[in-house]
């Protein structure tokens, strides 16, 4: 291995199941991990990456109330047939 001091070229990432909001094309979306944007291999769509992470959505096992619920234990019985 040389050490040149240059970093090595990063390749763009596909997102599996992507779908190219201008053309419809799955599997046709890229990510550059040194870029801000991601683009459409097919139509050449680019759109730029969001800021701020998606806020994740209020389910069953996210809401406040399901976790202060406590469910006791209990003993299982093995039957024999």
């Amino acid at each position: 291995m040389s050490d040149s001091g240059t970093e090595p070229k990063s390749r763009p990432r596909f997102v599996a199941g992507a779908v190219c909001p201008s053309c419809g094309a799955v599997d046709r979306m890229v990510i550059d991990a040194n870029a801000d944007h991601r683009r459409c291999v097919a139509c050449e769509f680019v759109e730029a990456r969001p800021n701020a992470p998606a806020e994740q959505p209020v389910t069953r096992v996210t809401r406040a109330s399901a976790r202060r619920v406590e469910t006791p234990a209990e003993a299982v019985k093995l039957l024999d047939s």
